[in-house]
């Protein structure tokens, strides 16, 4: 996948987190749909993991445990902040 089809994911993909249009990010998954904390947990941690400025992006360390749910995930920067075709 090309640097300009990812931009294009990943803009879909934060569009999606902020509209709260989390079911048409997994489509018919009924797991991920009964869990919507679980999954808008996930979806904000992988923001923070694509950040476009290195020192945005979490440590491995606060990764999982964001994943686990052991601290508190803060709300990603808005992707109008996102450079991704720079």
């Amino acid at each position: 996948m090309g640097g300009e089809e990812r931009a294009i994911l990943t803009d879909w993909v934060c569009d999606c987190f902020l509209k709260d249009g989390l079911d048409a990010l997994v489509e018919e998954d009924l797991e991920a749909l009964n869990d919507r904390r679980k999954l808008q947990r996930f979806l904000m941690v992988g923001i923070w993991c694509i950040q476009e400025d290195p020192s945005q992006r979490s440590m491995m360390r606060k990764v999982t445990q964001m994943l686990e749910g052991v601290v508190e995930v803060p709300v990603p920067p808005s992707p109008s902040q996102f450079s991704f075709l720079g």
